[in-house]
This record gives C-alpha cells, structure tokens and sequence, in this order.
C-alpha cells in the first residue's frame, strides 16, 4: 500500500501549479511579452507606458498611506523631485542615465526623510495638510526659479534613456526597459510588506500605542515608510523624464497628488496587486475615452465619493483597513460627532465670584 501511494503521489502535479495565482501569473507574463505585437498604434503604446510608470507611484502611495497609515498628498512633489533631477542631472552635468535615476531617486529619498521628521509632532489630519504644503511649495518653486527651472516654459530636449551603446528610444524597447524597472519596484514593496518590517508597519497602522507598547518604534519606522516611498517616487520621475523628452511644473501639482491617492484607494488600501489595477484604470480610461478626458477631476471625485460610501477597502482591499486608513482619517474628519445624553446633561461646576462669595 505504502508503495502504491508514493506511486500515485508522484503522478500528481506539484501544488504550485494547481494554483491560481500562478496561472494568473503565468498569464498575465505572456500577455506582457506578446503586447509590442498587438498594439495597434503608437497612442495605445504610449498610454500603457505611462500606466507603468505611474505603477511605482501608487505602490509607494499605498505603501505610505496603506500599509503604515499616513495620509499623505505629497507624492507628486517627490514625483517632480526625481523628474527635476534626472533632468538636470544629464542635460547639465553629462551624468549617465542609470546613476541619474538612481541619484533622483535618493535625492527624492532625502527630501522624504526631512518631511517625515516634522509629521511625526502631528496627528492624522495635520500630516495630510503638511504634505499638501510641501507639493505646494514644490510647485511654486518649480513654476518660479526660472535658472534652474526655467520656470513654466519646463526643460526640454531630455534624451531617451541609455545604458552604454544601448539607447532606448523606440516604444518597445522602452516598454520592456520601465517594465523591468516597475517590477523590480513590485518586488521589493512585496518583500518589504511581507517581512519584519512590512509587520511592524501594519501594526503602526493599526494602534500605534499598542505598537509602542510591543517594542516598535513608532517613529523610525514611520521616517522608513516616507524614505522608501519617496524613493520610488523619485525613480518614477525620472522614468516619466526620460519618457517624455521634456520637464514641466505642471505635471506635478497637488492634482496630481490628489489621482496618487485616487489609484491606491481605488485598487485597494493595503493591496499591492489593488495599486497595479488602480494605477490602469485611472491612467488609461481618460487618455483612450476623449470625453472622460475633459471631466476627469469631475468624474474623479465623483468615484471617491462612491468608493468612500459604499465600498471605502477598494476594489481590492480589506475592509479593516479601509477602517483603519479611510474612516479615521477622512469621513471621521466630515461627520461631526454625537454628543450622548449624559455629556450634554452634565454641566461644568458653577464658581462663585468674590463678590457673590462675600455677600455670603
């Protein structure tokens, strides 16, 4: 019996191939490698370039705001930081394209690391006004210091990448290029979401208190999500430098900001695959459906407003982070709270005055 059952174990196939997940992954490779042949314009190309590059985007955004709990609206001064850089980087100093988006992504890094030291003396709602100071400040910067950035006219004539005699400057080959890029972002946030640190993160996000208590600490942890989500950032805008031949305050406004965070909470808080789907939609509906286009930030909000009430985890996130993230930091903020019965009887202590007191 025993050798019968090793038999027929054998002629099972291993259980990873049972799995979904795999097929799916298997699936979804194939259609990757297969795209550059069944594009039918170089329009269609561009769109699914840009859905790559704003990939690292809402994987940072979620990594910030869905897996460590900040609420965050400055990713597209990060954003603008790497693009800045990456730029300036080549067109000035010659550097070669693969240390400049490297450098963007650390400058980026750093300027994350300065943010979250002030964030970290405010609660929720403050943090979230912060930040959307910091992108402002970015902004006004960028559309203002003419030398560096020559102001609203952006800087044009950025090369398409290079590495050593190999240039990147056909859609397909920057297509497999970014792509390669964005997986090498997908990998690391799912190893840092699934290791120690990933752990310590939800916990924070969870109950800080109860976090502290457990030995994590709070703060370094919470300067460690901004450092690696600003980092990708970076990288992003170095990507969407090199991409669109040309750099401009206007991409990096608090709109901007503001669709960051639409993609992580539209694919779902806490969900990486959820910011792959967010960052698709959000890119690629209005750039292929001109009459979406033109009411974006309408229909944009409009969406919000939906997911916020009726299904706040996502499309592919969990409702106890939706909890966690959403109510306590946004609808917590626009419905008032319910004063009970008891608080509005009970009245403050009456104090006499000298005056009152001497006539007794």
């Amino acid at each position: 019996m025993g050798k019968m059952f090793s038999l027929t174990s054998l002629n099972k196939p291993p259980s990873i191939f049972r799995s979904w997940r795999f097929w799916l992954a298997a699936i979804g490779t194939i259609l990757l490698f297969i795209t550059p042949r069944v594009v039918p314009n170089d329009y269609i190309f561009r769109v699914i370039i840009a859905v790559i590059i704003n990939i690292p985007l809402a994987l940072s955004q979620n990594l910030i705001t869905g897996f460590s709990g900040q609420l965050t609206l400055g990713q597209a001064a990060f954003y603008g930081i790497g693009a800045y850089t990456s730029a300036l980087l080549v067109l000035r100093l010659g550097v070669p394209w693969p240390i400049a988006l490297l450098i963007a992504g650390l400058v980026a890094c750093v300027f994350g690391i300065l943010l979250s030291f002030p964030t970290l003396r405010v609660g929720s709602d403050y943090l979230t006004l912060m930040t959307i100071g910091f992108s402002q400040i970015f902004y006004i910067v960028a559309l203002n210091w003419t030398d560096m950035t020559r102001g609203p006219m952006g800087i044009p004539g950025v090369p398409a990448p290079q590495i050593g005699p190999f240039v990147f400057n056909s859609l397909p080959s920057l297509y497999f290029l970014y792509l390669a890029i964005t997986a090498l972002s997908y990998l690391f946030m799912h190893r840092l979401t699934h290791s120690h640190v990933g752990r310590a993160f939800i916990a924070i996000r969870e109950n800080e208190i109860a976090a502290a208590a457990m030995g994590i600490n709070v703060a370094n942890y919470k300067v460690m999500a901004f450092a690696f989500g600003s980092f990708w950032a970076g990288i992003a805008g170095s990507m969407l430098a090199h991409f669109l031949n040309f750099v401009g305050p206007q991409s990096f406004n608090l709109d901007q900001s503001i669709l960051h965070m639409q993609m992580a909470i539209l694919g779902g808080l806490g969900s990486l695959p959820g910011s792959i789907l967010g960052a698709g939609l959000l890119v690629s509906l209005p750039q292929l459906f001109k009459p979406i286009y033109e009411y974006q930030l309408l229909l944009n909000g409009l969406m919000m407003v939906i997911l916020l009430t009726w299904r706040p985890q996502g499309i592919m996130g969990k409702s106890a982070v939706a909890q966690k993230v959403v109510h306590r930091s946004i609808i917590k903020n626009l419905i008032p709270k319910k004063r009970n019965a008891s608080d509005e009887n009970t009245t403050a202590p009456k104090t006499s005055s000298p005056v009152e007191e001497g006539q007794n």
